[in-house]
């Protein structure tokens, strides 16, 4: 028995999940109101005791099992709660190497100096006379409070080329702490200088309110970049960090949405007008990995773009929008096509909208609050943000400007994995350039496959097939079902984009976490993924690199579930794909079966709900209706071997 099933098979999901939802039986579920988001009517959060699961019916439409619960209601990845969890369940985890525990103490060491370093830009801005200025800037220019002020922890870098490294060698830190934590730079000609000086700091923390950098605002307009962040260290990373998620996360959950704004100030000042929703990448492109951070706690997502950014001529380039780096180390990009793809995997709500030109959220805000309010409510699907940006001030008249627009938006409507959007976004852009929809459709441009990532042959010793039978699935639990797929993939890693490849072809969603309801194989899945659309290392070899030692616990199990492979791959990935869908119908019926309840109880109660949940009954009517076709498929080439 692995780790996580001991657990599991100690703590009762029912008794944990009691102690925030009142929960009442129902037949052998319990059933209460969902602690993620308002609801006082209908309890469509149920808990099923027997498998160890739970499920919101509801507005967040989430569930999973007891560590699915814990991250979700503490904002946890996995590993933090299987520590707990473990630690309640007095189930003893294996120790942690002496590696994992030096560099656990060495990063411990680096967030101490980062938060000692708060404290000394802290001072400088308000206690210096050099400081003054960027006070100054700060309460009259950008009109920030010092309450606000306060609460962000902002400072000021001194202008000398080591002042800050005098004050913190005082305090018992070397240069390779100074450079290991990004404070300093390194002099080609030896010995380190102060990476910030004379600018305004903003500390960058984690979703969790630990010290990860800084990034830094020019006062002198001679002083280039404007914005300078720390450099990559192990504390820092932008494509995983989230400025001002700390402070949002909760809002977040609350509002059911995340509002993503350009920069650190436009989120100081957004928070202190009230909207406390909002978060900044800093500067750089939206990254999965940081979409993932905010699946944890919304999946409707706006994209409060300037603009300029949003501008039609930079749309016309290859629907990228160009959007300039904070410190101009890169040049992110705006891509529509890739945010259609994370919409997708991530079974998110991803919308844009775009500021009145020549204003910051800060400009509007401090305008006009309600101006804010408006405008995000008035954000659209990427589709038609592309659609609408590209018609502005065009002659839609004229063939040629419609066969431009149509050449651009068209191939983005095909990437929209849902027809029923599909058809929705062809007769919006059809009715836009007035022609007609089946012009567009069989005229139109053809989507062009992107070239897979090559990957390394397998050389190991052809393997015999231990894939569960059509018959045999019948009867295996979910639990067991998803962990030989995990196991597969941990053999085979590039098996990944070969099953997403077929499942798309079946009109079907690519695998996302959320295919696998149990936490500890979502947190598998997930490094999967890393490992496959990272280029550094061999898919394989970066999994195995990234596990620690409970997550190899885990991956030993799921490997001892799969034994040897059928040396035809078509087979693997055809049988990978047969029990995938026959997952996704599983789930399926659960929540069909469930909604039926839903939809009684709140018609006896005159709840308005009913109708929502009878929308939702047809969507998932239609879904299982694909899912069965695409099984029939499956099934019936399906050649069973033990």
């Amino acid at each position: 028995m692995s780790v996580v099933d001991e657990i599991k098979a100690r703590l009762d999901i029912v008794d944990l999940v009691s102690e925030t939802v009142q929960l009442r039986r129902s037949g052998r579920n319990y059933t209460g109101f969902c602690p993620f988001h308002e609801n006082t009517r209908t309890p469509a959060f149920v808990v099923f005791q027997e498998t160890g699961t739970w499920r919101c019916f509801g507005q967040c439409n989430e569930g999973g099992d007891i560590f699915k619960f814990v991250m979700k209601k503490e904002g946890w990845d996995f590993p933090e709660a299987l520590r707990y969890l473990a630690e309640r369940a007095g189930v003893q985890l294996k120790p942690v190497t002496p590696q994992e525990q030096a560099a656990a103490e060495e990063n411990d060491h680096l967030r101490q100096l980062l938060e000692d370093a708060v404290i000394y830009y802290r001072h400088a801005l308000l206690s210096t006379p050099a400081g003054q200025q960027a006070l100054t800037y700060l309460r009259e220019q950008r009109g920030l409070s010092d309450e606000t002020i306060e609460a962000f922890g902002l400072g000021y870098a001194p202008a000398g080329w080591d002042a800050g490294i005098g004050y913190f060698k005082s305090r018992g830190y070397t240069e390779e702490d100074l450079l290991a934590a990004g404070l300093v730079s390194q002099r080609d000609s030896g010995g380190v200088y102060d990476r910030f000086r004379h600018r305004i700091m903003f500390p960058i923390r984690d979703e969790r309110g630990r010290m990860a950098g800084f990034g830094a605002r020019m006062l002198d307009p001679e002083d280039m970049p404007k914005f300078l962040n720390s450099p990559q260290t192990v504390l820092f990373d932008k494509s995983h960090l989230l400025y001002g998620l700390d402070r949002a996360r909760k809002s977040i959950r609350d509002h059911d949405q995340a509002v993503i704004v350009e920069g650190y100030l436009d989120v100081i000042a957004l928070h202190q007008a009230g909207f406390t929703n909002v978060i900044s990448p800093m500067g750089t492109a939206l990254t999965e990995h940081q979409l993932n951070i905010l699946k944890r706690y919304t999946r409707r997502i706006v994209l409060a773009l300037d603009a300029d950014a949003a501008g039609d001529k930079a749309t016309l380039r290859g629907l990228e929008i160009a959007r300039q780096t904070l410190d101009r180390e890169a040049d992110p990009v705006f891509d529509a096509r890739g945010l259609l793809g994370y919409e997708s995997r991530l079974q998110a709500d991803i919308r844009v909208t775009t500021l009145p030109e020549g204003m910051d959220p800060d400009e509007v805000v401090n305008r006009n609050p309600q101006e804010w309010e408006q405008i995000v409510a008035s954000a659209n699907p990427i589709v038609i943000h592309v659609m609408e940006t590209l018609a502005a001030n065009q002659d839609l008249d004229d063939p040629k400007v419609k066969s431009r627009i149509a050449a651009q938006v068209v191939p983005l409507i095909q990437d929209v994995p849902d027809s029923i959007e599909r058809d929705t976004y062809l007769q919006q852009l059809a009715r836009l350039l007035k022609v007609d929809e089946r012009t567009l459709w069989d005229g139109g441009p053809r989507v062009r496959r992107r070239p897979s990532r090559p990957f390394r042959r397998d050389v190991d010793t052809p393997r015999e097939s231990s894939a569960p039978t059509m018959a045999s699935t019948h009867g295996e639990t979910t639990y067991a079902l998803e962990a030989y797929c995990l196991g597969v993939f941990l053999r085979r890693p590039e098996l990944l984009n070969k099953v997403n490849r077929k499942l798309r072809e079946n009109r079907l969603n690519s695998l996302s976490p959320e295919d696998f309801k149990h936490s500890d194989h979502q947190a598998i899945f997930r490094l999967l993924q890393e490992a496959v659309d990272q280029d550094m290392a061999e898919p394989d070899r970066y999994v195995y690199s990234s596990l620690s030692l409970p997550m190899m616990e885990l991956a030993d199990d799921l490997l001892a579930r799969t034994g040897k492979l059928d040396p035809v791959e078509e087979k693997v990935v055809d049988e990978l794909v047969r029990i995938l869908i026959d997952l996704r119908l599983r789930d399926l019926r659960q929540a069909i079966d469930y909604l039926r309840y839903l939809i009684q109880e709140s018609q006896e109660q005159g709840d308005l709900k009913a109708t929502q949940y009878q929308q939702v009954m047809v969507e998932h009517t239609r879904a299982r209706q694909l899912l069965d076709v695409a099984l029939g498929r499956f099934t019936s080439r399906s050649v069973p071997v033990r």
